[in-house]
Formats: C-alpha cells, sequence, structure tokens
C-alpha cells in the first residue's frame, strides 16, 4: 500500500477519481473548473464543521442522525443530484445525549471524569449517595444488603466501552454462577475445616513419609456486578466501573433492539476514569465518609425511529448501468462530535459530489455519493445496500471509501497496484501546496 496525498485537499482529489474513471484529460474543460473550485472554493472545512458542531455526535436513532441525513439529502437535491433515500432499519426508541456531570463531596472534591454508553438510564435528576464496593458472594450479598439502597456501587474489572448487559439471558447466567459459587464455598467450608484440623491436631507422620499440607481454597466464579438483579432491586442509584483513557463509550448491543418504551433501562452505567476509580476504591476500603453526585441527562424517545442511507446519484452519460461509488458512514458515537469517525468521509463525498455537480460534469459512468447509515452498528447501511438488489454489483467499476477511525486522516492509501493509475488522475493537483506524493 502506498500513501498517495494529503488529506487537506482530499475532496478534490476524491473527485478527480470518481469523474475520471480514468477517462479525463488534464485538459478537460470540466478538470480544470472541479481543480479551480478545488483550491479556490472548498467547502470541505464548513461540512465538517456542519456535521460536527451543528449536528454533533450522530447516533442511530438520536434526532442529531436524523437531522443530519435530512441535511445530507437537502444538499444533494440543491446541487440538483437524484437522492435516492434507503430505509435500513429502525431502532425501537430512540436515544438522545443531555449534559452530564459528576463531583464527589467530601474527600478532594474534585470534578469527576466519566462516560455512560449510549442506550442506558440516565440519573433523572440530581443524586447524590455513598459509595460501596459490590458483593462477591451470597453471604456478602445478604451482610450488606442494607447498605445498597441510595449507594453508588463499584464493580470490578476494565471497560472495554460497552455497558453491563442487564437482559433476562444475562441474569440466568448470573443466577447460575451464584450457584455455583454457593456450592464453592461449601466446598471451602470443608477445606478450612480440614486445613484448622491439620494445624491444631497435626497427625503423626512415619519417618519417610511426607507430612500432610493443608488444602488450597478454591476461587469463586465472577463476573462484574454479579448481583446486578439483586443490586438494582435494592435500590442502588448506579453502578461504577473503571475505564482505560482514553475512555471509550459505545452502546447497549445487547438490549437496544429489544427496548420497548415499558421496559427500558432504569440504572446508570457509569465508566470513570481509572485513576479516579482507584482512588474512590480505596477511601471506601478505608472507611472515610464521602458522597458521589451525578446529574446524567440520558433521554429516550418514543419509537419505531427510523433510520437511512442517502445517496446521491449523477447518471452516466455513456454507460449509467455502471457505477463509480465513494462514500463515509453519517454516524457517530454521541459523546463526540464524530469528526474523525466519518466527517472525514463524508464531508469529502458530499464536497466531491458539489464539485463534479456544478463543474457541468457528464461522467461515462453512473456516479454514486453513498452517505452510509449505522456504520458503528454492524455495518448495516452497507450491507442493506448490498442486499437490496438496486444496482448491479458486477458493473461497479471502483469505490472509494473513508473511514478514519480513531486514526488522524492524512492522506489517501492505494494498492500498489493501482498506484500508478492514481497518480496520473491526480497529477494536475499533487503540484499544490496542499498535496505531495509520498
Amino acid at each position: 500500500m502506498k500513501r498517495l496525498v494529503r488529506i487537506g485537499a482530499g475532496a478534490l482529489a476524491l473527485a478527480m477519481l470518481c469523474f475520471s474513471a480514468l477517462q479525463a484529460q488534464n485538459s478537460d474543460p470540466v478538470v480544470e473548473k472541479v481543480i479551480e473550485m478545488g483550491k479556490n472554493d472548498n467547502r470541505t472545512m464548513e461540512l465538517t464543521d456542519i456535521l460536527c458542531n451543528r449536528f454533533g455526535g450522530r447516533l442511530v436513532g438520536s434526532d442529531a442522525y436524523e437531522n443530519a441525513s435530512d441535511w445530507v439529502e437537502y444538499m444533494f437535491k440543491s446541487w440538483g443530484l437524484e437522492v435516492w433515500r434507503q430505509e435500513v432499519g429502525q431502532m425501537p426508541v430512540g436515544f438522545n445525549r443531555g449534559p452530564w456531570f459528576g463531583r464527589m463531596l467530601g474527600g478532594s472534591g474534585a470534578t469527576l471524569q466519566f462516560v455512560t454508553p449510549s442506550y442506558t438510564a440516565g440519573t433523572k435528576g440530581v443524586q447524590r449517595g455513598h459509595v460501596v464496593k459490590e458483593p462477591r458472594t451470597r453471604a456478602e450479598f445478604e451482610k450488606m444488603k442494607g447498605q445498597l439502597k441510595g449507594a453508588w456501587v463499584l464493580i470490578g474489572g476494565k471497560s472495554s466501552g460497552w455497558p453491563i448487559d442487564y437482559s433476562a439471558k444475562a441474569d440466568s447466567i448470573r443466577a447460575a454462577k451464584i450457584a455455583k459459587n454457593a456450592e464453592i464455598d461449601k466446598e471451602n467450608a470443608e477445606i478450612r475445616r480440614y486445613n484448622r484440623e491439620l494445624r491444631t491436631n497435626p497427625p503423626k507422620v512415619k519417618k519417610g513419609q511426607p507430612a500432610p499440607q493443608p488444602k488450597k481454597m478454591k476461587e469463586y466464579e465472577y463476573e462484574p456486578a454479579l448481583f446486578y438483579k439483586e443490586m438494582v432491586e435494592a435500590g442502588i442509584l448506579g453502578i461504577i466501573q473503571s475505564s482505560r483513557v482514553p475512555m471509550t463509550c459505545l452502546y447497549d448491543r445487547k438490549n437496544c433492539m429489544n427496548m420497548t418504551w415499558e421496559t427500558l433501562p432504569t440504572t446508570p452505567d457509569i465508566k470513570l476514569h481509572e485513576d479516579q476509580y482507584a482512588e474512590i476504591e480505596k477511601m471506601v476500603e478505608r472507611r472515610e465518609y464521602f458522597q458521589l453526585e451525578f446529574d446524567i441527562r440520558n433521554h429516550f424517545k418514543m419509537g419505531p425511529v427510523k433510520f437511512h442511507n442517502i445517496i446521491g446519484v449523477m447518471k452516466g452519460s455513456e454507460l449509467p448501468d455502471e457505477y463509480v461509488l465513494c462514500g463515509g458512514h453519517l454516524d457517530a458515537f454521541d459523546v463526540a462530535t464524530g469528526g474523525v469517525d466519518c466527517a472525514v468521509g463524508t464531508a469529502p463525498t458530499m464536497e466531491a459530489a458539489r464539485m463534479l455537480a456544478l463543474s457541468g460534469a457528464k461522467p461515462k459512468r453512473t456516479l454514486l455519493f453513498c452517505v452510509w447509515a449505522a456504520e458503528e452498528f454492524g455495518l448495516w447501511g452497507s450491507k442493506h445496500f448490498v442486499e437490496s438488489g438496486c444496482i448491479d454489483l458486477n458493473k461497479v467499476a471502483n469505490y472509494f471509501n473513508r473511514d478514519g477511525g480513531p486514526l488522524v486522516p492524512l492522506g489517501i492509501t492505494v494498492p500498489e497496484a493501482m498506484y500508478d493509475d492514481y497518480v496520473k488522475v491526480c497529477e494536475p493537483i499533487v503540484l499544490t501546496d496542499s498535496f505531495r506524493l509520498r
């Protein structure tokens, strides 16, 4: 793989690649017009600003996603493109995130750094309470049951961004582990009895024979929030889990497609900065008095909430049933603005569409500018497009995709076998300040 150009003029490069289908010559007036627009009237950053700062995190099922998809459709039409609006699926309920805040009352008085996964509960106003560590065994649960009401509960494990699964299936798995631990408790009681007897009344051993050794205690089976259902029923305020830095915040993939308005989650699932978690855990172990206060404004909305692919179409002049595609995904996780993931794909796709539409381009093949839905949920939008049969996939000449993930957008990386063709297409612009071959 070779890197071709810097991202600063990525939309311009994309427009050149899409239009050419390796047909256009450097002297083509359309090419000259596209280059002039790309250098002097490039709207890529303006489109990115709208996506990131006006709409923000564009989670599937959120108002931000719906508004952003309507806007993309409007812009495509305003540039004279035909638009395909493909319904990909629907969420049973929608989700919107408001502000969130947390602090320690007592102790250091620190402002807490945390996130909550999407499609999880908020606090329903400001909630403050004491902190306890989760029980690991039935005996521990029964002993501290009275302390759970109105408590924030520290649970074990390191968060990878996913919330704790509270489904009936997960409850059943936890119940089985709790029952298994009860059996282990009985076995450990026998082991303790044996070891105690061994210490107090060591048996006489014949010369040359090894002395009996103490038996090792059996370890309990464990997973974070093992008593989740029981703790919720006891009235906890929420659960808190340690999160590595940078903190990752994903969505409730196990339950979000089965939610109804009557079965929404009720208990906040907080992923707290690992350093602050460690500090709070030590304070609990030292039995210091303090409280935590959280205000988490996660909101659900009545469903179903449909979500769509938005595809701008520029019909081919000679081979309308053959296609060149370019695209990126519109959706983004809602704790961020979705800039690198994936406004860096969507904005250049839109700008390439604008420049080609306004340049008077008559491409040989049909160009499809694809703004995909629900990539973060499992490539749902692009899979739907492939499976829908809306075009003959055997007639696709090329597809240009950009998805930044968490990485800095440095350029366009292409297969070595195609590198020379890409260089030829981009030759009119590689000598500008924003471009250089690598």
